[in-house]
């Protein structure tokens, strides 16, 4: 049976914490975060396995509490102007079997007020990783184009992140995906209400978006040699 994982109590904790983000309010509330939060989304990576497993054997949900799907809510704060020790959201990257190996593409999703989302891709590529995708796209123009200019693509979809005001070093500023070639990013994805997280849709709703955007992860994964 379909369930609910997330409720109004989810959403709540977050906009407390984003108003009080400290350690002590934090420590007072954990069990507020387990509760709404950390266990809800770890049940819900434990069911998308077995879907996500259907449209890629490679890739994986790990519901594990800790180094599996699940991005810690602690922020690393060493390097960062901003020292707020957590963050006021949550997501999971549901990832490829030979990530620590290969730069890989990820399938995301993300819990946060006013901006929850599902998608996928590679955010920000070490530059290795970025010159390989980029020169795949310039010989393989074709494939990329039915995976991301598709009607199924371009009424969900939007991609996020940087590109370049120039076309890169070596490419031809007239090349059919020159826009493409100019990305810095190569993930999107499509934002969600608060409503349909809340929902017992959200289960049914998220695999249909992973499978939507999984022509564009299959390409990723190819531009990087993974099997898909």
């Amino acid at each position: 049976m379909p369930q609910a994982y997330f409720t109004p109590a989810t959403f709540r904790f977050f906009k407390a914490l984003a108003r009080h983000n400290d350690r002590e309010w934090f420590a007072a509330h954990k069990d507020d975060y387990e509760r709404h939060v950390r266990e809800p989304f770890l049940a819900l990576i434990g069911d998308l396995a077995a879907p996500l497993a259907k449209i890629s054997p490679h890739y994986r949900a790990d519901p594990r509490k800790n180094g599996g799907s699940l991005f810690r809510i602690y922020r690393d704060t060493r390097f960062a102007n901003d020292k707020q020790p957590y963050k006021p959201w949550q997501g999971a990257r549901f990832f490829h079997e030979r990530r620590r190996e290969i730069p890989a593409p990820s399938f995301y999703l993300h819990i946060q007020p006013g901006e929850c989302f599902a998608g996928g891709g590679m955010w920000h590529p070490e530059p290795d990783a970025l010159k390989r995708i980029r020169a795949f796209l310039a010989d393989n123009p074709a494939a990329w184009k039915r995976a991301t200019q598709g009607k199924a693509f371009r009424e969900h979809f939007v991609f996020w992140g940087e590109s370049l005001s120039r076309p890169p070093r070596g490419y031809d500023p007239a090349h059919e995906l020159i826009e493409d070639l100019k990305r810095k990013d190569f993930a999107a994805g499509t934002d969600f209400s608060e409503e349909l997280a809340c929902s017992t849709e959200l289960l049914p709703w998220t695999v249909e978006q992973f499978k939507r955007i999984a022509p564009m992860i299959d390409y990723l994964c190819a531009t990087q040699e993974l099997d898909f």
